[in-house]
């Protein structure tokens, strides 16, 4: 009877865990959606020469990183159906909207979805800065970087000084952006 009840334990023991993985699987899942915007990770500082790189913008037309030099850029990349690029989206789009006079560009760069959801993407949230198509995800191929969303600010001097690997709020923007403005 000890030997039959020896054997029991472990099976309960690790069965009882994967409920509890589940559990907390499906809890993650249920509030992917509820993302919210003042959440914000603490960007990586780096320093590498920005990558080349050439997209198609919404019209059509070739855009390059290199198009936007004296200008401090935050490149964002991100897709229609990210919880957390949709969650940080007004957020940058205000800061776009505030800082434009500055010098300040955000370039979007859509990793892979159809240029129709894109285009009623860029409607639904009334995005007003520069919104490239990436079908093939070049962009974060050559910033070494799957995740998304993500994005990665470019000095004046054409450097990558900044990258944050999830959504960005807008203390985390004013902390680390706008110092940057003023130079």
């Amino acid at each position: 009877m000890g030997k039959k009840n020896s054997h029991i334990l472990p099976l309960v023991i690790i069965g009882a865990g994967l409920i509890v993985l589940g559990l907390v699987a499906i809890g993650i899942i249920a509030n992917a959606g509820n993302v919210s915007s003042d959440y914000s990770v603490t960007p990586a500082t780096v320093n590498f020469p920005a990558p080349e790189l050439t997209l198609n913008n919404m019209i059509g037309e070739r855009v390059s990183i290199t198009d936007y030099k004296q200008q401090i850029v935050l490149i964002n990349n991100w897709a229609t159906w990210c919880p957390p690029c949709k969650a940080e989206m007004p957020t940058l789009l205000k800061y776009y909207q505030e800082h434009v006079d500055e010098g300040f560009t955000l370039v979007g760069i859509n990793a892979g979805d159809p240029a129709d959801e894109v285009a009623k993407f860029v409607g639904d949230y009334k995005l007003t800065f520069p919104i490239l198509l990436d079908p093939n995800n070049k962009s974060m191929i050559v910033f070494h970087n799957e995740n998304l969303p993500s994005s990665y600010l470019i000095d004046r001097d054409g450097n990558v000084v900044l990258a944050w690997t999830g959504p960005i709020n807008n203390a985390m923007l004013e902390k680390y952006v706008t110092p940057l403005l003023g130079q």
